[in-house]
């Protein structure tokens, strides 16, 4: 019955982000800026980890530490990427999870690094983080600097490699909509981190997935709330986006 449960729940997802495929290749063609892996950075029998701040916990539930489970995934887009990765895979012995934490700024990811990274030793390694390092600024609950979130980026990189030297490293490029939250305060030193999280993703030799670019894309077919309604936190349709354009840049 539980595996029962889990197919159901998995071919749930899988019908999500059919049911917004065509908007998905709208995007696509009118963004054509997520390359393509040249090889699937995804093998059979790896560990794959989603790394990151509320985007990616997704209402994650904590007390769950097993691979694949749903509850564990959250409900966002590492939910719906992994989702199609085991249905798409079902013989690779895919193990993925999901140890995004809400709030999260890059200096708190190093906190935590060894026992919710390093710990689990895994084959990919997907983070997306930023928006926090920004947010929590312009509220007055932070002091950081674009440049030490690209150095304390950088600096968590590094420490990976250098304990996991096979690791394959995939950063996402924050994003944000302008509705909500995100007013014109938040420009133009968003593209900063924009930026920052581009360099430092070529320095480590990462994919990268341009999430506000495809985002800046979906704007046009539809009013930025469509995707996020704080600006920040994506929709249901955000989340497929999002997943769509992992997915495209891991491969698979």
């Amino acid at each position: 019955m539980k595996n029962d449960l889990t197919r159901r729940q998995f071919g749930a997802a899988a019908a999500a982000m059919s049911s917004l495929a065509a908007a998905a290749a709208a995007v696509a063609q009118e963004s054509p800026s997520t390359p393509k892996a040249a090889a699937p950075l995804i093998r059979p029998g790896d560990v794959v980890l989603f790394q990151g701040d509320s985007i990616t916990d997704a209402g994650r539930a904590r007390d769950v530490n097993d691979a694949n489970s749903p509850p564990a995934l959250g409900k966002g887009y590492a939910w719906l990427a992994a989702a199609q990765l085991l249905l798409d895979r079902p013989g690779d012995n895919l193990k993925i999870f999901n140890r995004g934490v809400s709030g999260n700024k890059v200096f708190q990811l190093a906190d935590r690094w060894q026992a919710d990274c390093l710990d689990l030793k895994p084959n990919v390694l997907s983070i997306l983080i930023g928006v926090n390092d920004i947010w929590h600024k312009l509220n007055g609950q932070y002091d950081g600097t674009v440049d030490k979130y690209k150095a304390d980026y950088a600096a968590l990189l590094k420490r990976t490699r250098d304990a996991l030297p096979d690791v394959r490293l995939v950063v996402c490029e924050p994003f944000v909509l302008r509705t909500g939250a995100v007013t014109d305060k938040w420009f133009p030193e968003f593209e900063a981190y924009r930026a920052a999280a581009r360099a430092v993703a070529d320095d480590a030799h990462a994919a990268f997935v341009p999430f506000h670019t495809m985002f800046e894309s979906a704007t046009r077919l539809a009013p930025p709330e469509r995707w996020a309604g704080d600006g920040v936190h994506p929709s249901s349709d955000g989340a497929t986006l999002m997943a769509h354009a992992w997915l495209k840049a891991a491969g698979a």
